[in-house]
């Protein structure tokens, strides 16, 4: 897993995106966006590193989907960017699944490290992969995923799950390609009641 460094990056997400033209192969936007200073970073190493942890991101969602990600309002921006997240990366989709889904559904709002650390123990008896990663490398996991689902608004500042903030044409788009999908976002199941006819 790759996610050990920054959050979203929502703003650096959007200059990425915006560079992407169907066809466009990410590996070779990944040289562009370095290039053309998508956005500021003082070292290329670091941008590069970077820019492909958003890449690997936003290649999980379709042309259309990056077309609705370009022109969205911040929430839809940041509801898009939990979606490639999840997409990119099975732990954080079963971790919003399984957790904070289960437990907004059931009332059971807060959050905490502790869980974090159960979810993933439970996951490596299962995931060799899991199992064999550093504690401190899963330290950063765990600070960087608390990081996103709070830059994502579906955590708040002091680990409450909250409703995610979703737009009826976000909600429609995602049931409409996926209805599963919908069940990654805290609330998502009853937003989608209320959008489908």
């Amino acid at each position: 897993m790759s996610f050990t460094t920054g959050g979203l990056y929502l703003n650096e997400s959007v200059a990425v995106a915006r560079l992407y033209s169907p066809g466009t192969a990410w590996d070779d936007l990944i040289g562009d966006a370095v290039q053309f200073g998508a956005f500021p970073v003082r070292k290329e190493n670091s941008a590069r590193r970077t820019i492909r942890e958003i890449t690997n991101r936003l290649r999980q969602l379709s042309d259309d989907e990056i077309v609705f990600f370009c022109e969205a309002e911040r929430a839809d921006q940041l509801a898009f960017l939990w979606l490639a997240a999840c997409r990119a990366y099975r732990f954080i989709r079963e971790f919003s699944v399984q957790i904070l889904s289960d437990r907004f559904l059931t009332g059971r709002y807060e959050i905490t490290y502790g869980d974090f650390d159960a979810f993933y123990e439970r996951k490596a008896e299962w995931a060799p992969e899991l199992a064999k990663i550093t504690t401190s490398t899963r330290l950063k996991l765990r600070a960087v995923l608390f990081r996103m689902m709070r830059e994502a608004e579906i955590l708040s500042e002091d680990n409450r799950i909250q409703s995610a903030l979703l737009s009826s044409r976000f909600v429609r788009y995602v049931v409409t390609c996926n209805k599963d999908e919908i069940s990654i976002f805290p609330g998502g199941e009853r937003l989608a009641k209320g959008v489908l006819p």
